[in-house]
């Protein structure tokens, strides 16, 4: 079918059965090249939905008001043992976990991709990464904590040397060139998106996120714990991305999806839980008022099984509780209107009020 213009003297022909060829093209992978990033139209709509959403809940971490953290974290008795080695440790391990994330998906899972509206919502999955680790400078310039320190706890604590090596190692293994009609390196790259979609971001994140969010119900540092809180809310759509990444790959390429790589999914979820647990021991050695050791523990299998779940795979604990459920409570913050403090909220958005489901969490 083919539609022609006439302007003045001049005669334009466009041809649509070749744009629908174009279109039927996309692919996640293995779809037409160009260089052109043309959107529309749109194959993939959910991706350009949550690019939205993304982009509307937008936030800056100086627009965060730290003077409260300062002056606990200045009083010996505002906070406690426990409550300062958790925020360490926090601020140690995502300094270096956001930017492994960033990298794996600008150097690895966008260009891989062939679908410019994926391409899109990934560069913004990259963009937030870049805020969340700005964030912990701010943190870590705003307490006056020695840079150093940071540096040498994510070099010389082991549980946080292994969660780092268990991610990197997979996307290292994809920094080649790959040919992407082959089975296996399709798996690859299908278990590249489920380590960190699910297994990092999705799993690995929550121990920690959960302890500091404890000590913001308690009063206490208040702009780490709203910082974390929307991070956690940005997390909860990187989650949701790459799981229908995923969910689209395995569906597009159903060589995928053998017996043999979904029992491989289900030990790498395995093994990520069991360092998890490590490290939420190395956390939190002792109990400290709202912190209880294994109610940590029995959230990361929880989690756990909600990621296996979402993506098809059986549970490790079915029926199991959810032992922190005021967490879904505090990321509700689409219940908020003035959810930023300062001049943030003169840019953000309507459409930020379209988050993901609490039951993500």
């Amino acid at each position: 079918m083919e539609k022609v213009y006439q302007i003045g003297n001049k005669k334009f022909v466009l041809d649509q059965s070749k744009a629908e060829k174009a279109f039927e093209a996309k692919k996640i992978i293995n779809g037409r090249e160009t260089m052109t990033f043309n959107l529309l139209p749109l194959k993939y709509q959910w991706a350009y939905d949550l690019y939205r959403t993304m982009k509307a809940n937008h936030w800056e971490p100086e627009d965060i008001q730290m003077a409260k953290d300062i002056d606990q974290w200045k009083n010996a008795d505002a906070l406690s043992e426990v409550d300062r080695w958790i925020i360490m440790m926090g601020i140690g391990y995502f300094s270096a976990a956001e930017g492994i994330v960033g990298d794996n998906i600008i150097h690895v899972v966008r260009e891989l991709v062939t679908a410019p509206e994926l391409k899109l919502v990934l560069g913004r999955h990259a963009h937030e990464e870049n805020i969340h680790a700005d964030s912990l400078l701010y943190m870590i310039a705003s307490l006056g904590i020695n840079p150093h320190e940071c540096e040498a706890m994510f070099e010389d604590v082991e549980t946080i040397v292994k969660k780092n090596e268990f991610v990197t190692g997979t996307s290292r293994a994809l920094r080649r060139d790959l040919d992407l009609s082959k089975t296996e390196n399709k798996q690859l790259l299908a278990k590249n998106i489920f380590v960190f979609g699910q297994c990092m971001e999705g799993t690995q994140f929550y121990g920690l996120f959960g302890m500091i969010l404890s000590l913001y119900r308690q009063n206490k540092v208040p702009g780490i714990g709203q910082m974390f809180r929307y991070t956690l809310r940005d997390e909860s759509n990187h989650i949701e991305l790459f799981r229908n990444l995923f969910m689209d790959l395995v569906e597009e390429n159903r060589d995928i999806w053998t017996p043999e790589f979904k029992e491989d999914l289900v030990e790498t979820m395995r093994t990520a839980v069991a360092l998890e647990k490590e490290f939420i021991s190395d956390c939190l050695p002792v109990n400290a008022v709202g912190l209880k050791l294994e109610d940590f523990l029995q959230y990361i299998d929880y989690i756990a099984d909600r990621r296996l779940e979402g993506i098809g795979l059986d549970p490790f604990n079915p029926g199991i509780r959810n032992p922190l459920p005021w967490l879904a409570e505090m990321m509700d913050i689409k219940k908020e209107q003035n959810f930023f403090e300062g001049r943030v909220t003169e840019y953000q958005k309507a459409s930020s009020l379209n988050t993901v489901d609490d039951d993500e969490l």
